[in-house]
C-alpha cells in the first residue's frame, strides 16, 4: 500500500471520529436519500478531499437518468456513487443500479453506500461487463487510528487516486488471496519442493508428489477454495504463469550469444 501522509492521517482520525456523530445522529433521525446524498458529499469533501465546488457533482446525467454524485479531478471522472437513505439495506437491485451507471460511461470504479456503508466495486469493462467488491468500509465501527483502516480510507482519497492507489490494491487482491496460494501449492513447483524437504527429514522416506497432492486437498487445504470458479480462474492463472516462464526459460537457452560489437577506433581513444 502507498504510504499515507501524516496530514491526510490526522485528517482522517479528526474527521471520522466527527462524521461517526453526524451519521449516527442522521441514522437515530432516519433521513430521507437527499439528506444522506449530502452527508456523503461532505464527508467526500471533509474525510477524503476533494473540494466540493469543483471535484464533486450531485445528480450526474447517465444516460436519461442520474447517479447521485460523481467525483473527477484532471477532467476525469474517478468514480461514481449511488447513495440510498441512510437506513436502507443494500441490496442486489441497487447494485445492478450503479454497475449500470459505471458501464455506460466507463468509469472502472463505483460506491454503494447509505452513509453509513459504503461498498466500492471494480467494473471490468472487456467483451463482457463484470464487477467485483473491493472492500467495504463501516463508517461506525472503523477506527481511523488503526493503520489497516486508514489504508482502505486512503484508497478513496484524491491523494490516493494520484498515486493509483486503489488500482494497485485491485491488483494485490487478484494475486494474494486464498485461491492463488491454493493453486500454487498444489502446482508441481511447489510439490516438488515439499517432496525435497521431506526426504531431508527422512532420506529413505518414498514418498510422490501424488500422495503430498491428496494430503493437500484432503486434509490440509479447505475445500472451498480448491473448487468453484475462484478456484478454478486462480488454477488457469498460475498455469499459464508457469506456460509463460518455462517458454521465456526455453527461449533463453536456445539463443544464440550475443556478439561482442567490435570497438571503433574513435571509441578506444575515450
Amino acid at each position: 500500500m502507498a504510504s499515507i501522509p501524516k496530514r491526510i492521517s490526522n485528517r482522517f482520525i479528526k474527521e471520522v471520529g466527527r462524521f461517526k456523530k453526524v451519521l449516527q445522529d442522521a441514522r437515530d433521525r432516519d433521513i430521507n436519500e437527499s439528506d444522506t446524498v449530502r452527508i456523503v458529499s461532505d464527508i467526500l469533501c471533509e474525510v477524503f478531499g476533494f473540494d466540493k465546488y469543483t471535484e464533486i457533482t450531485r445528480e450526474y446525467g447517465i444516460s436519461k437518468t442520474y447517479c447521485d454524485l460523481a467525483v473527477k479531478f484532471g477532467g476525469e471522472i474517478k468514480y461514481l456513487i449511488e447513495a440510498k437513505s441512510i437506513n436502507t439495506d443494500l441490496k442486489e437491485g441497487h447494485l445492478r443500479q450503479v454497475v449500470n451507471y459505471g458501464a455506460n460511461e466507463g468509469i472502472q470504479w463505483v460506491v454503494l453506500t447509505n452513509g453509513l456503508i459504503w461498498k466500492i466495486y471494480n467494473i471490468s469493462l472487456k467483451r463482457k461487463v463484470k464487477h467485483s467488491k473491493l472492500f467495504e468500509i463501516d463508517f461506525l465501527n472503523i477506527n481511523p487510528r488503526i493503520i489497516a483502516d486508514q489504508e482502505l480510507l486512503f484508497l478513496l482519497t484524491k491523494r490516493g487516486f494520484h498515486k493509483d492507489a486503489i488500482a494497485d490494491y485491485h491488483e494485490r487482491i487478484k494475486i494474494v488471496n486464498p485461491h492463488v496460494i491454493c493453486a500454487i501449492l498444489i502446482n508441481n513447483p511447489s510439490l516438488n519442493l515439499i517432496r525435497k524437504e521431506l526426504k531431508q527429514l527422512v532420506p529413505k522416506l518414498r514418498i510422490d508428489t501424488e500422495e503430498i497432492t491428496a494430503l493437500l486437498i484432503n486434509e490440509v487445504l479447505k475445500r472451498n477454495l480448491l473448487e468453484g470458479e475462484e478456484a478454478s480462474k486462480a488454477q488457469k492463472q498460475y498455469k499459464k504463469l508457469l506456460t509463460r516462464k518455462s517458454k521465456s526459460v526455453a527461449r533463453d537457452r536456445h539463443a544464440p550469444p550475443e556478439q561482442e560489437k567490435p570497438v571503433e577506433e574513435s571509441e578506444k581513444n575515450h
